[in-house]
């Protein structure tokens, strides 16, 4: 179903819109880094072009012509007219100020151009009804691009033309000179190629489309001679040959029709060579940015070690302490049993000896002075827990020195000014004032619960080590002796020195047990008691070492989610961010400039690789 011209031009404009407004969504987030601002200032100035356009839309195509000295634009101008409008000469440039050529029925204001600037001619030709031509001057003089001269006028007329005549002669068409300025006059303009003098030069063209071919796209080239067209309109004959075709891609290809579509495809064309130029500008800025994150994920890693090695020390200095409070935690939750009463005898050992002392006092100054020990003992143990605790609190407070500080900012310094970060900290590299405060907060991060992860790790190893089968194995070999032992004891003195005289299972009863035995007997189970207890303790100890190392490694992990240059980072990622927003937008533009290209195929354009 075929769109009506109205449905059609709305529908355009909603496209254009569209874009626009993922355009303008990228350009109010600008990251601190010189490219993108770059970048932004670059296209800002060609989406100020929408609002021209949108006003354009129903003006006449601007036409104009390009080309080197003496190649025969103004002729090529006068016969496509009908009429001498514009002096031209082949040997020297007569065109000085450009010419602007329109229907005396047009209002020239709406074309947006500083009129001071041109020779305005109306001219009554059915050429001028739906076209702007303008004679301009030679992009090849000797002149300067200073303001006033040729070659500026020529520069600030191109941004408002739609379609460049580029007419070029045999003599011309390898010009260095013109290719340049070509180069960035095809921006956002479609190409129209005219080889003049064909009245005496060779047919260049097939050499000229190869020669432009790595860069344009040439679906056409005109060879003709202005003059004899000239005369041919003058005697009111029909003009022939190839001026005959340019005046029908003038005229009827160029019409009301097309004018919408041509400056659509030249306002995407322009924004995606912009955009084009900003990716490759960010290429080659990126590896720096990336050489900055990298020095800056060191920098956080080095930071995090050091705290984790130092809180772990800070940690392992009371490990003794963590010890003795994970033993208590183990024998609560364990309960009362055979070998759970044995840990609780060894916790408790230095205050079970020590309880001895009290049945060797003979007077009252003596259980004065035994009570006096044990308080002190009691007072002794409070202190260290406090210091314990009081650890915990100094860990905000490590201190990182100056000189750590100024050699990170050194290092770092060097990178964010490769990757073109705008970074108000490093434009006094002596003031270390900000530098120290972030230190200050990144100390200060371990300030809060760390007793709180310490009474944590301590009830999750105690659980970890009261299992049902690790009581089991506990008080299955530490009764296994105490069995042996009851047993032989009850085989002696129940069976083989009483019954079994009785009943006759023995000629004589054994003697009971003597001394002897229950010497050895006792030191045994307390060496097969102390074994076991070592064992438990060990594997109690190797598990809060590695607990303890771990809760070290978690808290600077979790609290140091940034480094030293938190803004840096943040604005690293910001960067990534918008590298990923350009490549976005450029893959958007270029999809919808391929969808327009075939509405303007039959006009050249500048390749876009």
């Amino acid at each position: 179903m075929s769109l009506t011209p109205e449905l059609e031009h709305l529908t355009i404009l909603a496209e254009i819109d569209d874009l626009v407004l993922r355009v303008r969504r990228w350009l109010d987030h600008e990251p601190a880094w010189d490219p993108a601002h770059k970048a932004r200032s670059v296209v800002r100035k060609i989406v100020e072009r929408v609002t021209t356009l949108r006003i354009r839309l129903e003006s006449p195509i601007v036409v104009a012509t390009f080309g080197g000295t003496g190649t025969g634009k103004s002729t090529l101008v006068n016969a496509l007219v009908g009429q001498e409008v514009s002096p031209s000469g082949r040997q020297r440039p007569t065109t000085t100020m450009p010419i602007l050529l329109v229907h005396p029925d047009f209002e020239v204001n709406a074309l947006g151009l500083d009129l001071s600037q041109f020779q305005i001619k109306k001219i009554d030709t059915p050429m001028l009804r739906d076209l702007v031509i303008i004679d301009c001057p030679d992009p090849d003089t000797s002149e300067g691009a200073d303001s006033g001269s040729n070659l500026a006028r020529l520069r600030a007329i191109l941004p408002h033309c739609d379609v460049l005549l580029y007419v070029s002669t045999q003599q011309k068409y390898r010009s260095a000179r013109i290719s340049e300025e070509l180069a960035d006059a095809a921006a956002g303009c479609r190409l129209v190629f005219v080889q003049t003098h064909a009245d005496q030069d060779s047919d260049i063209r097939d050499d000229w489309k190869q020669n432009l071919a790595p860069a344009y796209q040439v679906p056409d080239m005109f060879f003709l001679d202005s003059r004899r067209a000239m005369l041919e309109q003058a005697q009111g004959q029909r003009t022939s040959g190839d001026f005959g075709r340019l005046i029908d891609l003038l005229t009827n290809q160029l019409g009301a029709s097309r004018r919408v579509a041509i400056r659509r495809a030249n306002l995407i064309d322009l924004l995606e060579e912009a955009l084009t130029l900003c990716r490759v500008d960010y290429d080659k800025r990126l590896k720096d940015v990336r050489s900055l994150q990298d020095i800056l994920e060191q920098q956080r890693t080095k930071l995090r070690d050091s705290l984790t090695t130092q809180l772990r020390d800070e940690l392992l200095l009371n490990r003794n302490l963590w010890e003795r409070r994970l033993l208590a935690a183990v024998t609560d939750i364990w309960g009362f049993s055979p070998f759970s009463s044995v840990l609780r005898f060894y916790n408790g050992l230095g205050a079970f000896i020590a309880s001895f002392s009290f049945f060797r006092a003979r007077s009252s100054a003596q259980m004065a002075l035994i009570g006096a020990m044990q308080g002190a003992r009691w007072v002794k143990s409070k202190v260290e827990e406090n210091d314990a605790d009081s650890t915990l609190e100094r860990l905000a407070s490590f201190g990182i020195a100056d000189q750590q500080l100024q050699e990170a900012r050194m290092v770092v310094s060097g990178y964010v000014q490769s990757a073109g970060i705008q970074a108000e900290d490093f434009s006094d590299r002596k003031d270390l004032s900000a530098l120290r405060r972030r230190a200050a907060q990144v100390e200060g991060q371990f300030l809060g619960d760390a007793r709180r992860a310490i009474d944590q790790l301590i009830e999750e190893l105690a659980e970890q080590h009261c299992t049902k089968l690790i009581q089991y194995r506990y008080e299955g070999l530490f009764l296994l002796y105490v069995a042996f032992l009851i047993g032989r004891v009850g085989y002696n003195f129940f069976w083989s020195s009483f019954l079994a005289p009785i009943l006759g299972a023995r000629a004589e009863a054994e003697s009971l047990l003597a001394v002897d035995f229950y010497i050895p007997a006792v030191l045994f189970l307390v060496l097969w008691s102390g074994l076991l207890v070592m064992i438990f303790i060990w594997n109690l100890r190797q598990g809060l070492s590695e607990r303890i190392y771990q809760l070290a490694q978690s808290m600077v992990e979790t609290r140091i989610s940034e480094g030293l240059f938190p803004a840096l980072e943040a604005a690293c990622h910001e960067i990534a961010q918008e590298d990923r927003s350009l490549t976005e937008l450029l893959e958007q533009t270029s999809r919808f400039r391929r969808h327009l290209a075939e509405s303007t195929a039959f006009l050249g354009s500048h390749r876009r690789t």
